[in-house]
């Protein structure tokens, strides 16, 4: 055991620096956050699909079109994603036990999230300069 008893961490921890990383918190305030503002946001983007029900194609994509429109989704999409990541990482990391399977785990939600977001982004983009 370590020596000063105050200390939490074993000698072999302190030797591998398996101690605090000083960002357990991080993740945690970050998911706190985009839950909160997803709370508006999704509210809107379920008023913007319902105002869209039944509108022939070009009104619907002169709505889609609009600058508050397209900036609105961006900001509800880019705040889905990362909190879908978050969540992701958080889950891989509790659940996941072997070293590698972590890694390569947590690797391929972060290039699934990326490639999810880049498409939606893609697409209102796509919509705004049509």
């Amino acid at each position: 055991m370590a020596s000063d008893p105050l200390q939490m961490r074993t000698d072999l921890r302190r030797v591998r620096y398996l101690g605090s990383a000083r960002s357990g918190t991080t993740g945690s305030a970050h998911m706190r956050l985009t839950s909160l503002a997803l709370v508006p946001l999704t509210v809107g983007f379920v008023w913007l699909v319902l105002s869209l029900i039944g509108k022939p194609y070009e009104a619907a994509l002169h709505t889609l079109s609009q600058p508050v429109a397209a900036i609105f989704l961006l900001l509800f999409i880019l705040a889905s994603v990362y909190h879908m990541q978050l969540g992701m990482r958080t889950i891989i990391e509790d659940y996941v036990h072997g070293e590698h399977a972590k890694d390569w785990s947590l690797a391929a939600s972060l290039f699934f999230c990326f490639v999810v977001g880049i498409a939606c982004v893609y697409a209102v983009m796509r919509l705004s300069f049509v």
